[in-house]
């Protein structure tokens, strides 16, 4: 029996899926050390019981700006996967619906640069096969706004510059998006006040502080390189207004919380009001996916136009793994089902 696995490489985490029963996902933040991406492939894929068949890759990794254009960061990935998986055909998503192989992918880089949304919006979509759907897939680092008309994704911009423009892509997560890019300015004893235009604390401590991620006291991958629990996240929060923990409550820290949540919820809120304005008909379902599902909850109960819509879990139908990697899990099942 052949053996198939889905790979999604991004710029801060690798993950991988067997499209069955396990998905596992991995800190790697690719920028500072592109060279040892095969090492940490070919130790990831130690964890499987046999070596796989196919691999099959989508990635996001290539935007890192470790690599001067995108199609050098291709070609490194590439490089990168066939040196860790040497027996293993390898096959690339790419936004025309379909897999290239590895020439292909080189040959046109821009098809399967960020391709990761389209194999998941291309897998999940047949969960709605009538009519029009949308997938909301936040991460720790973006969003995806993708609509889908009788389960085909039907994207207005098929590259991450065309999906800004369009509110398909909007770059804020759960866990890396600087607060300093959430919002400038904030309510605070009474009167609006600025922020600091540093990399002080993240979204991570947001929802950490407002109990909506987990703590981890053994992860030090923060904003000051101090543990991810609730207590150090105050010490971050409020470095936001140059101040020491001792310097605002913990009335007032969960009020500033709040307001960055907000402001987060309606930069996701606006782009989903542009996305929905361009489809015609009723609204079936929404399904969606990712670390960030809770936050994809509160904004479409915050949509009037959302109100009685389906709402589809990853998380609830495959479980939280397989939905925190679920671009892994996707591009494995679509590489599964089209020998």
């Amino acid at each position: 029996m052949s053996t198939c696995i889905g790979l999604d490489i991004g710029g801060a985490n690798i993950k991988l899926s067997n499209g069955v029963d396990r998905t596992i996902e991995i800190a790697f933040p690719l920028w500072k050390s592109p060279e040892t991406l095969a090492a940490t492939l070919t130790s990831l894929g130690s964890l499987l019981a046999t070596s796989p068949d196919t691999v099959a890759l989508t990635m996001t990794g290539e935007l890192a700006d470790c690599f001067r254009t995108k199609a050098d960061g291709v070609e490194h990935i590439l490089n990168s996967v066939e040196a860790a998986f040497p027996s293993s055909v390898i096959r690339i998503w790419q936004t025309g619906a379909e897999f290239f192989n590895a020439e292909e992918a080189r040959e046109f880089p821009i098809l399967v640069a960020a391709a990761n949304w389209h194999a998941l919006a291309t897998w999940a979509g047949r969960a709605c096969p009538q009519g029009a759907s949308l997938l909301i897939d936040i991460g720790s680092t973006t969003t995806d706004i993708i609509p889908l008309s009788n389960g085909f994704p039907i994207p207005e911009g098929g590259t991450d510059p065309a999906r800004l423009v369009s509110g398909e892509l909007v770059y804020t997560g759960v866990r890396r998006t600087p607060l300093c890019a959430v919002t400038h300015q904030f309510e605070f004893r009474g009167q609006l006040v600025g922020v600091a235009a540093e990399l002080f604390a993240t979204t991570r401590d947001v929802y950490q502080w407002l109990g909506d991620l987990p703590e981890d006291p053994e992860d030090v991958d923060t904003a000051n390189n101090r543990p991810a629990t609730r207590e150090f996240a105050r010490d971050r929060l409020v470095r936001m207004l140059c101040a020491d923990s001792d310097e605002i409550d913990d009335r007032e820290t969960d009020d500033l919380a709040r307001q960055w949540a907000a402001a987060q919820r309606g930069q996701i809120r606006h782009a989903i009001a542009r996305v929905l304005a361009r489809l015609s008909g009723s609204l079936k379902m929404v399904m969606i996916s990712g670390e960030g599902e809770f936050l994809a909850r509160q904004v479409i109960d915050e949509i009037p136009e959302l109100a009685g819509v389906e709402v589809l879990s990853l998380a609830k139908v495959l479980g939280p793994e397989h939905s925190v990697g679920a671009c892994a899990y996707a591009v494995a099942r679509l590489a599964s089902e089209r020998p």
